[in-house]
């Protein structure tokens, strides 16, 4: 049997806990589910899932062409500035 090691990570407090909760729904520790990403991992020889740098909602392309859009309504002259205080913020934010 391969000598084992110890291997430390940092993680969320809080992150840590809903792994821990869904991996013991699966019948396992956070050790183990760790040791079967890594082999997945070696095996595979690629992450076993999609990592994606879009993952924040903002920048789909919806919102990024209605942005474009509203920057060159401006840039025409098109576009107004709307200001409200604090207060009238707060406001719509109960509304």
């Amino acid at each position: 049997m391969a000598q084992s090691v110890n291997v430390n990570i940092r993680m969320d407090k809080d992150l840590k806990k809903q792994a821990e909760q869904l991996f013991a729904e699966f019948g396992m520790n956070m050790t183990t589910a760790f040791t079967i990403f890594a082999k997945a991992v070696v095996r595979e020889r690629k992450i076993p899932f999609e990592i994606s740098a879009h993952a924040d909602d903002f920048y789909n392309e919806y919102n990024q062409a209605r942005l474009k859009k509203a920057i060159d309504a401006l840039n025409e002259g098109k576009g107004k500035f709307i200001t409200k205080t604090m207060e009238e913020l707060e406001n719509m934010e109960n509304e």
